[in-house]
C-alpha cells in the first residue's frame, strides 16, 4: 500500500474508532501510525488447523502453524466457533506453536471441544515478553495454567524451574519442563506432589541452597505479589506476567489499563522496576465493564 493510500485509510479507521480512542478507560492518546495499524489486526487474523494435540479431560495442548516470531510470554488472541475471542499464553513459540488449556469457563470448554483438523482462529503474537540474558542465572516459577506463559522460556534458558499448583492433579507440562531444565522442582498446596506448599515458599528454600540473578514468573496474582514481596526482601530482580481482562489484545481499547500501562501492549511481562510504582498490583483490577475492581 502505497504512504498516501495508508494514510487516508488510518485516517478513516481513526475516525471510526473515535469512540474507542477516546475511551475513559485508556490513559495512552493513539497517535501513531503503529498505534492504529494495531487496530487492523482486530478484524485480521490466519484461520489455522490444529495439526495436533496431546492432554486429558483437564488440561489439553494444541498444535498449530502460524509463521509470525513469537518471543517466550507473548500471547495471542484465539477464536472458534460457539466462544468469545479470548487471549491465551504461548506454550511453544517456534513456527509450530501451541496453547495449553485448562477447562475452566464456557470458553475454554469450548476449545476443549476441538480435535484435529478443526478451525482455531488466531491474531498475533501480542505484548511484551519475558527478557533472557545468557549472563544471567534465572529461578522460573509458573503457577498453575501460568506455566503455559514460562514453558518457552525455560526451553530458551534451561533455568531452574518451579511448577506449582494445588494438587498433582492441577499440574500441567511437567514432563515438557523436565526435558527443557535439569532441575525441576514441583510444589503442591495439599503436598499431594512435591514440595508440601506453595511456590513462594519453595522458592525462598531453593534461594537458600542456590544463587540467582532474576526470578521470571507467571501465576495466580497472589502468588505474584508475594514472589514480587520475596524478590524485594531478597535483592533479586524479578520479571512476572501479569494478567487483565484483555478485549483486543492490541493496546487499543483501554479495557486492560494498569496504573497507566496498558498489560496487552506494555506487558503482560513487567521487569521489578514498573511493578514497584503499580498501585494495583495485588490490589484490584477491571471486571468487564472496565469498574475497578478490588481484591480484598
Amino acid at each position: 500500500m502505497k504512504i498516501r493510500q495508508k494514510n487516508i485509510f488510518l485516517q478513516l479507521i481513526q475516525l471510526f474508532f473515535r469512540d474507542i480512542l477516546r475511551s475513559p478507560l485508556s490513559t495512552q492518546s493513539f497517535q501513531t501510525a503503529s498505534d492504529l495499524i494495531n487496530i487492523f489486526d482486530i478484524f485480521l487474523g490466519y484461520a489455522n488447523h490444529i495439526s495436533a494435540f496431546i492432554g486429558n479431560d483437564r488440561d489439553k495442548t494444541f498444535e498449530f502453524q502460524l509463521d509470525e516470531k513469537a518471543s517466550p510470554g507473548q500471547f495471542i488472541m484465539v477464536w472458534a466457533p460457539g466462544m468469545q475471542e479470548i487471549p491465551m499464553s504461548l506454550s511453544k513459540t517456534g513456527r509450530i506453536k501451541s496453547i495449553t488449556v485448562k477447562a475452566i469457563g464456557p470458553d475454554t470448554k469450548r476449545l476443549h471441544e476441538l480435535t484435529i483438523g478443526d478451525m482455531l482462529r488466531v491474531r498475533g503474537p501480542y505484548g511484551h515478553g519475558y527478557e533472557i540474558d545468557p549472563e544471567k542465572k534465572y529461578l522460573i516459577i509458573g503457577g498453575g495454567v501460568g506455566t503455559a506463559s514460562i514453558l518457552p522460556a525455560v526451553k530458551e534458558s534451561g533455568a531452574d524451574t518451579i511448577i506449582a499448583a494445588r494438587s498433582e492433579r492441577d499440574l500441567i507440562l511437567r514432563d515438557r519442563a523436565m526435558k527443557y531444565s535439569r532441575n525441576v522442582w514441583i510444589a503442591t498446596d495439599d503436598g499431594s506432589a512435591g514440595f508440601h506448599g506453595n511456590a513462594v515458599q519453595l522458592m525462598r528454600e531453593k534461594c537458600k541452597e542456590n544463587s540467582y540473578d532474576c526470578v521470571i514468573a507467571c501465576g495466580p496474582e497472589v502468588m505474584l505479589y508475594f514472589t514480587y514481596k520475596a524478590c524485594e526482601e531478597l535483592g533479586l530482580d524479578c520479571q512476572l506476567s501479569l494478567e487483565r481482562h484483555m478485549k483486543c489484545g492490541a493496546g487499543v481499547c483501554g479495557c486492560c489499563v494498569m496504573d497507566g500501562q496498558r498489560v496487552c501492549k506494555d506487558g503482560p511481562v513487567f521487569s521489578k522496576a514498573q511493578i514497584s510504582v503499580m498501585k494495583d498490583f495485588g490490589n484490584a483490577k477491571r471486571d468487564e465493564c472496565g469498574r475497578l475492581v478490588k481484591f480484598r
